[in-house]
């Protein structure tokens, strides 16, 4: 049995042997790092570059939706519009399929698409759904940053832009329907308010006609054309069922002027305050432009360097893996050799 100095002697040797071997394959083995290098190389500068261009979106601030807000809140009996109402629907418009498959077909798909059929459409548009993505920022509730990968650096920023775009106008839109849809509610509930008004004094006026009428009937029945002198108490029963006791003089002077009164509008409470508050919520009109969804953190600049290829490291891979590949094919030619 040999001694455990004799197996590791055989051991050294056996190292030092390979070691040589591979030392005698040394042209080969550079000649291979030297190809896969050059590969690497010629990759890393001639593969197509891809860039990144981010958008990123906070809340907005009170002053920012401030022009919603006008006419609404206090007595209007109409909610104050806060900025996580308009960001939260800004964000559902955002993260929408509808506008996915929107801006996919109108951008994306004239660019790559060759007269596709409608299964590599969908395949299509999951690459698409790579390229461009809505991706929540870590740590930070209701942040968000849009990301474009193109090999174009202007027209991923582009491309990143006119998707904010899309959403704002769809949300802001959504948000001036409901806003509109509310102030002209408010109108009609002041119209309809205001008709009630004209309508309870109008039957008032009739009604005061009519007493006016018997009245002077019965003045006239006992020949009383003027009132005669009473004490305060009976005059201030005057317009009960003692209306007669006015006189018919006077009686008939206040029975033309109801019957030739015009309008009644003069004689209605607060009408006029009504009749600008609903001047005010029927003309009412918010800008687009007078508010925005959304705060911007920084702007979306074209990027300098790509994402990808990284050719620095691609070359160090390329030239590790070429000896390492030089090595192992060496390997094999001894086995094969020996």
């Amino acid at each position: 049995m040999r001694s455990e100095s004799q197996r590791l002697g055989e051991d050294e040797i056996d190292v030092r042997e390979l070691f040589a071997r591979l030392w005698r394959q040394k042209v080969f083995i550079a000649l291979v790092g030297l190809v896969v290098t050059v590969l690497s190389v010629l990759y890393a500068f001639f593969a197509t570059p891809l860039y990144e261009a981010k958008l990123f979106n906070e809340p907005p601030s009170r002053n920012d939706v401030a022009a919603l807000n006008y006419g609404r809140g206090g007595g209007s009996g109409l909610s104050v519009i806060g900025p996580n109402d308009v960001y939260t629907v800004y964000l559902r418009h955002l993260h929408s399929e509808a506008l996915r498959r929107d801006f996919f077909r109108e951008y994306y798909l004239p660019l790559v698409s060759n007269g596709s059929t409608e299964g590599s459409i969908d395949r299509l548009y999951r690459e698409f759904n790579q390229v461009l993505r809505v991706v929540p920022v870590q740590g930070r509730e209701n942040r968000f940053y849009i990301i474009c990968q193109l090999s174009d650096p202007l027209q991923a920023v582009d491309w990143v832009t006119r998707y904010v775009d899309m959403a704002v106008e769809r949300a802001k839109s959504e948000i001036l329907k409901g806003a509109h849809g509310e102030a002209q509610a408010k109108a009609d509930s002041i119209e309809r308010e205001i008709s009630a008004q004209r309508e309870t004094v109008q039957m008032l006026r009739k009604d005061r006609i009519a007493q006016l009428t018997e009245a002077l009937r019965v003045a006239r029945s006992v020949n009383l054309d003027n009132p005669p002198i009473i004490s305060n108490n009976l005059s201030s029963e005057m317009d009960g069922s003692l209306m007669y006791m006015r006189g018919a003089k006077a009686l008939e002077a206040e029975l033309t002027n109801l019957r030739e009164r015009g309008s009644d509008d003069p004689f209605i409470a607060s009408l006029r305050e009504k009749q600008e508050s609903l001047k005010f919520y029927r003309n009412l009109k918010v800008l687009p432009e007078s508010f925005d969804v959304y705060w911007q953190d920084g702007v979306a600049e074209s990027p300098d360097a790509p994402l990808k290829p990284r050719k620095t490291m691609i070359i160090i891979f390329g030239l590790i893996g070429g000896v390492l590949l030089g090595v192992a094919m060496a390997l094999v030619r001894i086995g094969k050799r020996h």
